[in-house]
């Protein structure tokens, strides 16, 4: 029998322990400084290429003015309009009067529920088109600021009211389940969920209670409720439920992360997500964009200069998230485009998240499966340049000439896209892109737009071992190279169209770079 001494001791032992796995499971406080010091796990930066998915109850009308956001529909035809923008103001009157023409005024967004009906959605085809792709990753909203949820939330129905989930209206379906599933079946993609922090018209905080411009003062009552009682449960219930490897927020930009209450969030997910080792976060979580966060955003955007930042390009292969009917051939990205894109960001340290807007009905439209299909057929032969490679000591070659600085709006909208601009079709005088780089250890990769009229490509400033080898992905046998002056001039395979690794981008491989 053991005496009371040995007792304490054996209880003072396991109290320990249980201390000491208490302080293990908080390792992360609801601090920035505690939060940022948390890595973010390596797969993200190695994956480089991810797709978008923008789908929900603005998929039903899938429309907005060419050039803007079909799904903030909802918005443009209901919302608060004062103090906003021209853009916004007129793409609210364009959507009021297409409301009116097509439904009629009496025909509420909530009506839409019955048209989403997602009776084409087949998840492991798509999952199928994600893979053909070359994605590493897929991004899929969960809820958009309409709030309507697209797993059964039952915060989301007990808030408005109503059935606002995709299972207990419209199609009747785990949207979000069906396709986390179907990604993960086909191995080597991994399922992230995007998550509005911010419902534009839910009833617990309405509109007129919520502080998004200087002159409206919010009402910090019914902001907690719903924060505490909608988005909280929501964000760990999607987390416990579904185990996003990608959380992607938004809806934050016009309220601080101290209102927001979002750091506690975060703590608990660093801390007890279910698969903390690997989720990884953006930035976008209350005025600390571009400051805190695992990974910094840009949208239509062209991305950070900063080689130490983690960061993800987002935009659609139009000018819409959302699936826009609006939208015709010429507001499409070309492949060619999309692969220069890729190669841009990726040279730069970036990822890649490709947007996609499916149909109400459930179907990718056949214009975005084309191009995701040939982003694939590029990737086959040339992935070895993209994913797991970092920058290297610089991230592309400029040839004479002068180098623009393009404005964000020219990112969005300009015509010919300042991607495509700098690397193929410079203006007079503009110097170009002849090739990108990226790096992997002592392997370096020059992916080039467009190969020169002679046999002969020169790479400036680089050093090379004595054993050094060069070749070209996708073609045969080694390549022959004179080193002249710190420079190498790289004599290049005999291509035709028939005979071509692939389409648009080149891509030498240099092993041994010193």
């Amino acid at each position: 029998m053991w005496s009371g001494v040995k007792w304490f001791v054996c209880f003072v032992f396991v109290g320990m322990c249980l201390i000491q796995r208490g302080v293990a499971a908080d390792r992360y406080e609801p601090t920035w400084e505690s939060l940022d010091q948390r890595e973010n796990p390596e797969w993200f930066a190695d994956a480089k290429f991810g797709i978008f998915i923008h789908w929900g109850l603005y998929s039903v009308p899938a429309y907005a003015p060419r050039g803007t956001y079909a799904e903030w529909y909802w918005h443009a035809k209901d919302g608060d309009q004062s103090g906003k923008h021209q853009a916004a103001v007129g793409r609210a009157q364009a959507i009021n009067e297409f409301h009116n023409r097509v439904y009629g005024a009496d025909v509420e967004y909530k009506d839409f529920r019955e048209q989403f009906t997602c009776e084409m959605f087949e998840p492991a085809e798509w999952a199928k088109v994600f893979k053909r792709s070359g994605a590493r990753y897929v991004v899929l909203t969960s809820k958009h600021h309409d709030g309507y949820c697209l797993w059964p939330s039952k915060e989301a129905s007990e808030s408005y009211g109503m059935a606002w989930n995709s299972v207990d209206s419209g199609p009747r379906r785990d949207l979000v389940g069906e396709l986390t599933d179907a990604v993960r079946a086909e191995k080597g993609i991994r399922m992230g969920l995007y998550y509005s922090i911010w419902d534009w018209f839910n009833p617990y905080w309405p509109e007129e209670d919520q502080p998004t411009n200087r002159k409206k003062k919010g009402n910090d009552q019914t902001r907690k409720k719903y924060i505490r009682e909608v988005m909280n449960p929501q964000f760990k219930e999607l987390v416990n439920r579904y185990a996003p490897a990608v959380i992607f927020s938004d809806g934050d930009w016009w309220m601080d992360d101290e209102k927001w209450e979002t750091k506690p969030l975060l703590a608990w997910l660093f801390n007890h997500a279910p698969n903390k080792n690997e989720v990884v976060i953006n930035d976008r979580w209350g005025k600390v964009r571009k400051k805190h966060g695992g990974y910094f955003t840009t949208e239509y955007g062209s991305g950070f200069e900063d080689p130490s930042i983690l960061w993800e390009e987002n935009r659609g292969i139009g000018k819409s998230f959302g699936y826009n009917r609006q939208e015709t051939f010429d507001d499409y990205n070309s492949t060619q485009l999309l692969i220069l894109m890729l190669c841009d960001i990726v040279s730069r340290g970036g990822n890649f998240l490709l947007d996609i807007g499916p149909t109400a009905d459930g179907r990718i439209p056949v214009i975005m499966e084309d191009r995701l299909i040939q982003m694939g057929e590029w990737l086959e032969v040339n992935g070895a340049a993209i994913y797991g490679t970092q920058r290297w000591i610089k991230d592309c070659q400029w040839s004479d000439g002068e180098v623009y600085a393009y404005s964000k709006k020219e990112f969005h909208h300009a015509k010919p896209d300042p991607i495509l601009e700098m690397a193929v079709c410079p203006k007079p005088g503009q110097a170009r892109k002849e090739c990108y780089f990226t790096a992997k250890g002592s392997t370096v990769y020059a992916l080039i737009p467009l190969l020169p009229e002679s046999d002969r490509f020169v790479i400036r400033d680089m050093n090379l071992a004595a054993d050094a080898t060069i070749r070209m992905l996708g073609v045969e046998g080694t390549l022959e190279f004179i080193r002249k002056n710190g420079d190498v001039e790289i004599v290049l395979p005999r291509l035709n169209p028939s005979n071509a690794p692939s389409e648009h981008v080149f891509v030498l491989e240099v092993s041994g770079v010193e």
